[in-house]
């Protein structure tokens, strides 16, 4: 492998031949990659394929068992993430760690701040410090401004500002926009660009494949933990990527049965909680996929959470094919036919120290009782028999559930409530952090259910996912419904038109 230019520089930072194993699986094998200074490089692959280990493995978290890390062309061996970080390699996750209650400079010089004589710690050349890597950003944060109640994305910005405060050399981005909006998204890219500019090397990883072709260079390509390739974008078109990391021809991504909606399974009347959303009227029919969709707050995952009973509403009613829920019980709502799977997956829709199989049967624990006392021979039937049905991929369903990559970690939470025969499924996020080839499958598996009779309400932040999936599109704008779209007539203009308050209710 060679960079696309003779005469360019020699990488920053490179593997070769690297393999790694937990147990009998083997998470890389042989992969060798090479981020060269001004680049942004994607690393692009489903889950897993290898990505976090290739990621852990450059940033000190796991050594190799066999290959070499390089950093300016010489082996190094890093013996945790403070060497790498050291070393100028620094990680940017979806998740920012501040401490909320401090100021953005104290996070960025955490155990490290500028110091006056006496050991007194200095806050004017703090605030300096932080002043000057925002204006490197081009971002305009107040460096005396607390943590809390900053946006994910000001909070990357923060991160990426640490980084660059240990003088990083490489920055490696995991999925940095699955929580960010357009706009966000597209401030955070100006601040890539400008660090690439600025000699940075960039490794970007995102399942968005318009954004790795958006900001990226290069593409590095992986499949069950091997090299596929490494090269240039450029010529190369979406279908190219996507052929190359599930090793097939995607069918269809948005694979839409045609259904005559049926009688109306759920119906939400002025539903009301004072500060969040306000007078919410809707239905979903069965055999429907109705999406919910608008910006970041607009309060659609309060509303599934007041629909379900995890919130009590201040007013309004919900109903299950013609009978009253009783407001804030989720139990009801479950015996009534309801299922919600949620956004976050691994804090509300999985016990990560439980097993695969324990996972997927917590809402079936009535039925794989006898006389008190857990038939786990029940449960198992069950967890494989849905664990199949999904095609989740793991070495053993006793395993713990957080053992699986993210788009298997989904299909357990969509077993787990599909193994209760819901008449109404409400899905938050679902494909969100999931790769190309599982995004597929849960749109199938969506579509499979409505053609079944079951009413789908959908919230996504993803445009062609509502396009693609809903036969109606229910919008909303700072906890108000302005728009309810057939799917004749739903575009990215008239929905983003209504997500932003220009469209009238």
């Amino acid at each position: 492998m060679t960079h696309p230019s003779d005469t360019g520089p020699a990488p920053v930072l490179a593997l070769r031949d690297v393999a790694k194993s937990f147990g009998a699986v083997r998470a890389l094998r042989g992969v060798t990659l090479e981020l060269f200074p001004g680049e942004v490089h994607a690393l692009a692959g489903e889950n897993g394929a290898g990505k976090s280990t290739l990621i852990k493995a450059l940033a000190g978290v796991h050594r190799p068992d066999t290959g070499q890390v390089l950093l300016d062309g010489a082996p190094v061996a890093f013996h945790g993430p403070g060497d790498a970080r050291d070393a100028g390699i620094a990680v940017i996750y979806q998740e920012p760690t501040l401490f909320p209650d401090l100021s953005i400079a104290e996070n960025i010089f955490m155990g490290r701040r500028p110091r006056r004589s006496l050991g007194r710690i200095d806050h004017r050349a703090t605030r300096a410090a932080t002043a000057g890597l925002m204006r490197r950003l081009g971002v305009a944060l107040d460096p005396d401004r607390p943590a809390r109640g900053l946006s994910i994305a000001d909070q990357q910005i923060v991160e990426i500002a640490k980084a660059l405060s240990f003088d990083a050399r490489v920055l490696i981005m995991d999925e940095p926009t699955a929580a960010l909006t357009g706009g966000e998204v597209a401030r955070l890219f100006t601040v890539v660009r400008a660090l690439s500019a600025q000699g940075a090397a960039v490794l970007f990883v995102s399942h968005r494949l318009e954004e790795i072709f958006a900001i990226c260079s290069r593409v590095t390509t992986l499949r069950d933990g091997a090299l596929v390739a490494s090269e240039p974008l450029a010529g190369m078109t979406e279908d190219d990527l996507v052929r190359r990391m599930v090793g097939r021809d995607l069918d269809e991504l948005y694979p839409k049965q045609e259904v005559t909606p049926g009688e109306v399974a759920l119906s939400v009347r002025r539903l009301t909680r004072e500060g969040v959303f306000t007078d919410v009227s809707f239905e979903v029919r069965c055999g429907e996929i109705v999406a919910l969709a608008g910006l970041v707050g607009a309060g659609r995952t309060e509303v599934a959470r007041a629909v379900f009973g995890v919130d009590r509403p201040d007013a309004g009613e919900v109903e299950v094919l013609g009978r009253a829920l009783t407001p804030g019980a989720p139990s009801l709502a479950m015996a009534a036919g309801l299922a919600l799977v949620p956004e976050d997956r691994r804090a509300q829709g999985l016990v990560t120290g439980l097993s695969i199989e324990r996972n997927i049967g917590l809402t079936g624990l009535r039925a794989t009782t006898r006389a008190g006392l857990m038939d786990r021979r029940a449960e198992r039937d069950r967890a494989l028999d849905w664990a199949v049905r999904l095609q989740v991929k793991y070495a053993r369903l006793a395993d713990t559930v957080n053992t699986l990559s993210g788009g298997n970690q989904q299909k357990v939470v969509l077993a787990k409530w599909l193994a209760t025969a819901p008449e109404v499924l409400i899905v938050d996020e679902p494909t969100r952090g999931i790769d190309v080839g599982t995004k597929a499958e849960v749109h199938r598996l969506l579509s499979r259910l409505a053609a079944e009779g079951v009413a789908v309400l959908m919230i996504s932040s993803d445009l062609p996912e509502v396009l693609g999936m809903a036969d109606r599109v229910l919008v909303m704008h700072e906890g108000r419904l302005t728009a309810e779209i057939p799917r004749s007539a739903a575009t990215e203009e008239t929905v983003m038109a209504a997500a932003t308050g220009r469209a009238a209710a």
